[in-house]
């Protein structure tokens, strides 16, 4: 390489006198001159790599020597859990506790040198753990679902009650006897709603009634939440409804026994529970009393549907339930209050460690606060997380960690593996994490002390914008840590949740609660009642709120996300939340990089046909909307469809005159003479070319057809009789009949009460290859799916194999 002589000027070390111009003589100093490497920039890269790797492995440890990886525990054990129940069939115990017993010795054995490797075979003992743990609790469970729609007469012991606030009662039901018929397969817990008595039973009354009992569903199109999945891990075989009201078995006998010590605890509860209810909504009256109640022991199904959709729609909707907000609250008020009662006594104050004595304190309220609560998952977590927080204060320790919402993890997979697929685990969870990140890192800021604010005048002023402070961030962090589960969950966000939050937390913080913790100290006093009025003043403001901000709109609906998105976009929040280096921003550049991929990607094609698993309603899916073969769908159903596909919109059939064939009160299974047959399939046929496309034409308990925009023939009949007509008249039929043959002789596609059953919902998409079929079940494997293919005529279930519903004209 080439030099290049340069001059600078530095005086000599040993110089004492100038010359006679009076400056020194320069020295030259020769250098190299400053190039660019020799080496190509493509040869550099392998070091670059390798410095970069270095840098990683650099983070690693630092992020292992400050117990990063302890957190991520929780993460794996959910993930063996989660892939055991999400798979497509069981596999082995056996060959999954080998699996867990070889990892553990390998574990056991490997080099402590070695930290990559034993941490890896850590992570895989965890995801088998969480493997047999699912299996586990799969067969503890055991439940016993209904295998398709009875009427019949249930006898069962009443185990919990709930109101509804317009005198209807939930009752869950511990079925003793089935009669007129007699069930083959009982479930052995119900859910059934009564109207029209008097007053509600009591939890171990014995009453019996004609009942309508359904199974649990499942999911309202494919890829949608399966609700027989939480009814079996539940306990719930069957949901129903009485026929009139209910009748107690013997009018003189008092309430029976419960079985063991432990029901009879938790009956005990259940029982204090409801007198609480009872007591709250005989003070408060209305959705008022309702929403206290619901406060305090998560009793929601009082309140009425108007304001529980205002709520959803302003992001108030997790003030219902029983969560960290409330559980925080309630031990924050009781954990200050009670120390500042024991300060103004100096002898105890200085004799005693009052912070801990507190601390104890709101551990025995928090702990009863969960007790009366009904123990759904938000509440344990919450709870879990508290008590774990208030206990560290009797050893100096951190109260708000990861540590902790990691502990909190473990315990409730330890117990309920099957929760790490439900929302409410998952969005509370998911707040806790960012919640608990973003106090972390605000925590460790730099400060940089201003004494003007410091000044008595402003104090006032910071303590408030402090607060509102506090509210917008946390209201902004929860917001967006569980936006991605409202997504998949429920298909919708909310636009309007961070000023609706702002408003109501001074009146949840500083009214509600407060007054709510003091009724129920007062209220085994009878002295509840100002408590409570107050309680409701602050109530009706945050329900006032909640209308207001719902009649913005701001109800944004998103529709179904692919699963391999959720999958990704979740493993980068897990990085991004539970790592402390540099290392977190791979995680954000996960979520980054799989959400402009969706983007960019072409939007799924909705489907042209939805059928629900029952075969009662079809739907047409068109650009906006959706023609449905029902005057009034059913909401449970056909509001989730709206959601899933983004249709708001929905067009009614039209109604004919032409009258039903039998005439309506004769039997339903008759047969249409030929001349009856030539009318029904003509009235069809013109009906179909007559009427406005994707739009049905029905006669009222017979049939309904339509004629969509490509031309094909859709009919949905209510009666069999009809069946040959529409498999004339249509390309598609479908029925809720529970049929023996799965096939038209004209070679339309047939869809029966039977098919369905073991298909469960299906999406129909006409292509150039033909029609496609997607279906909510692959197979009937799983212990929460096999009660869709037991047969009751022969008691045994069928193959797993579904019917092939594309090819059912050969």
């Amino acid at each position: 390489m080439q030099e290049l002589t340069t001059v600078e000027l530095r005086p000599e070390a040993g110089a004492g006198l100038a010359d006679s111009a009076g400056f020194s003589p320069p020295v030259v100093v020769t250098r190299p001159a400053r190039t660019q490497s020799a080496t190509p920039w493509r040869h550099r890269l392998p070091a670059a790599a390798s410095q970069s790797l270095r840098g990683g492995m650099r983070m690693l440890g630092e992020e292992a020597d400050h117990g990063r990886l302890l957190l991520f525990s929780p993460v794996f054990l959910g993930a063996g859990s989660a892939f055991w129940f999400l798979a497509a069939s069981d596999f082995p115990l056996v060959a999954s506790l080998l699996c867990l017993l070889v990892l553990t010795v390998a574990v056991l054995i490997a080099s402590r040198s070695r930290a990559a490797l034993r941490a890896t075979l850590l992570a895989l003992a965890l995801v088998a753990c969480g493997v047999v743990s699912a299996q586990l609790e799969s067969r503890r469970a055991s439940t016993v679902i209904l295998d398709s729609s009875v009427t019949t007469t249930v006898t069962g012991r009443v185990e919990r009650r709930e109101g509804d606030g317009r005198g209807r009662w939930r009752y869950i039901l511990a079925v003793t006897g089935t009669e007129a018929p007699e069930v083959k397969r009982p479930p052995g817990r119900i859910t059934a709603i009564a109207r029209g008595a008097d007053a509600p039973f009591e939890i171990g009354d014995i009453i019996t009634g004609r009942a309508r009992l359904t199974p649990p569903a499942g999911p309202a199109l494919p890829e949608l939440n399966d609700f027989s999945f939480g009814a079996y891990f539940d306990g719930i075989g069957a949901n129903g409804f009485f026929y009139g009201a209910p009748t107690k078995v013997d009018l003189q006998a008092g309430p029976q026994a419960a079985r063991s010590t432990t029901e009879a605890l938790l009956e005990g509860l259940y029982r204090l529970r409801s007198g609480i209810g009872d007591r709250i909504r005989s003070i408060l009256p209305g959705d008022t009393g309702a929403f206290a109640a619901a406060l305090v022991t998560d009793e929601r199904r009082a309140i009425s549907n108007e304001t529980t959709e205002a709520l959803r729609q302003s992001g108030l909707a997790h003030i219902i339930a029983i969560s960290g907000l409330n559980m925080a609250l309630s031990a924050g008020i009781f954990f200050v209050g009670f120390r500042m009662l024991l300060s103004l006594f100096p002898g105890v104050a200085q004799a005693y460690p009052t912070k801990k004595i507190a601390a104890a304190g709101a551990l025995i309220a928090v702990t009863a606060y969960f007790l009366i609560s009904g123990f759904a998952v938000s509440a344990e977590r919450a709870f879990i997380m508290m008590a774990i927080m208030l206990i560290a204060v009797f050893f100096d320790r951190p109260s708000i960690s990861l540590r902790n919402v990691a502990l909190s993890a473990l315990v409730i997979l330890a117990i309920s593996p099957s929760e790490v697929l439900g929302p409410s685990f998952q969005m509370s969870f998911a707040a806790t994490l960012a919640l608990v990140s973003g106090y972390q890192l605000w925590k460790d800021r730099r400060v940089r002390e201003n004494a003007f604010l410091k000044l008595p005048v402003f104090r006032p002023v910071v303590t408030v914008a402090g607060f509102f402070g506090g509210v917008f961030l946390t209201s902004l962090i929860g917001g967006f840590s569980t936006a991605l589960f409202s997504i998949e969950h429920f298909h919708r966000l909310t636009a309007y949740g961070l000023p609706a939050n702002l408003a109501t937390m001074p009146i949840i913080s500083f009214i509600i609660m407060p007054a709510g913790l003091l009724a129920m100290l007062l209220m085994p006093f009878g002295l509840d009642v100002l408590p409570w009025k107050v309680v409701g003043f602050g109530l009706d403001l945050v329900i006032a709120i909640a209308k207001t901000v719902s009649g913005w709109g701001g109800d944004i609906g998103i529709g179904r996300l692919p699963a391999w998105y959720f999958a990704i976009a979740v493993a980068g929040f897990l990085l991004l939340t539970l790592l402390r280096t540099r290392l977190h921003h791979i995680g954000t550049s996960i979520i980054a990089v799989s959400t402009l991929v969706l983007l960019l990607l072409p939007v799924p094609r909705p489907p042209d046909l939805a059928i629900s698993e029952d075969g009662g309603l079809v739907a047409i899916v068109e650009a906006g909307a959706m023609a449905s073969n029902r005057e009034r769908p059913p909401d449970f159903i056909f509001d989730q469809w709206q959601r899933a596909l983004v249709l708001p919109t929905h067009h009614p059939p039209k109604m004919l005159d032409g009258p039903a064939i039998p005439p309506e009160g004769e039997d339903r299974r008759v047969r249409l003479s030929r001349d009856q047959q030539n009318e029904a399939r003509s009235a069809m046929r013109a009906a179909a070319a007559g009427g406005e496309a994707n739009r049905f034409s029905c006669v009222k308990k017979a049939w309904c057809i339509s004629r969509l925009g490509n031309g094909h023939v859709v009919s949905v009949i209510d009666n069999a009789a009809y069946l040959g007509p529409a498999c004339d008249a249509a390309d598609i039929v479908v029925t809720s009949v529970r049929l023996r043959f799965n096939s038209c002789r004209s070679g339309a596609t047939l869809f029966t009460g039977e098919t369905l059953r073991r298909t469960g919902s299906v999406e129909l998409r006409f292509a150039d290859a033909g029609l496609e079929v997607a279906t909510a079940f692959d197979a009937l494997s799983r212990p929460w799916m096999r009660h869709r293919a037991y047969d009751w005529r022969s008691n045994s279930f069928a193959e797993s194999g579904l019917p092939d519903v594309s090819d059912s004209g050969e």
